[in-house]
């Protein structure tokens, strides 16, 4: 079951606060590293999932993920190919999402096998330098508006970028099947406060899913 709050960072102190809060899913975002730290840090924060019984997903890197026995990895535009991770993986049953910008994207991405895709950015965050173009909620529901009219069978839709709590009733209600968020829960004073209001704001239920090889 996939949970429906992801949460994003590359600490892995703040990996476990959010862990002992309830985070059930926590992706690994480690930019601007050596291969040295990077793995080093994804492990600590795989472990730390594996602690709490946490899916744990490493960004941009299969052979990194497959080494620090993370759930899987999410991919960008730009980084290596769905086949070429999948590939890298020899046929383990791992998670692989993928990062979609438009109705285009997400259909392009649903032909690919992919486990869930990141859809945003809802609005501008720091914490992400390369920035598609800003969606807004209307465009939310645009584009998920054209999915459903498509009866395109799609993997979860997750909304990232700038989420905050007060934003997921309306995403919800435009047909997005949970959230993604980083500085929401990471820049919080009280960071059990900020993962409890998000849990019972999505309702704390996980979506089926499947992980297509």
């Amino acid at each position: 079951m996939f949970p429906r709050l992801q949460y994003i960072t590359d600490s892995p102190q703040l990996a476990e606060k959010a862990c002992k809060a309830g985070v059930k899913w926590v992706q690994a975002r480690i930019k601007n590293k050596d291969e040295k730290t990077w793995t080093q840090i994804a492990g600590d924060i795989a472990a730390i999932c594996k602690t709490y019984n946490s899916i744990c997903i490493i960004n941009d890197n299969a052979e990194i993920a497959l080494k620090v026995n993370a759930d899987g990895v999410h991919l960008g535009q730009k980084d290596m190919s769905f086949s070429e991770a999948k590939k890298i993986f020899r046929n383990k049953k791992m998670i692989i999402g993928g990062s979609a910008n438009s109705a285009e994207d997400v259909i392009k991405l649903s032909q690919q096998k992919i486990s869930y895709m990141g859809l945003g950015p809802l609005r501008f965050t720091s914490t992400k330098k390369d920035l598609k173009l800003v969606l807004t909620m209307g465009g939310y529901k645009i584009i998920m508006d054209a999915i459903m009219k498509s009866n395109l069978r799609v993997p979860p839709i997750y909304a990232i970028g700038g989420v905050a709590v007060t934003d997921v009733h309306k995403l919800l209600w435009s047909g997005i099947d949970g959230v993604a968020v980083s500085s929401a829960i990471s820049d919080a004073e009280d960071i059990n406060k900020s993962v409890q209001e998000f849990l019972t704001a999505l309702g704390e239920k996980e979506l089926n899913y499947e992980i297509k090889g």
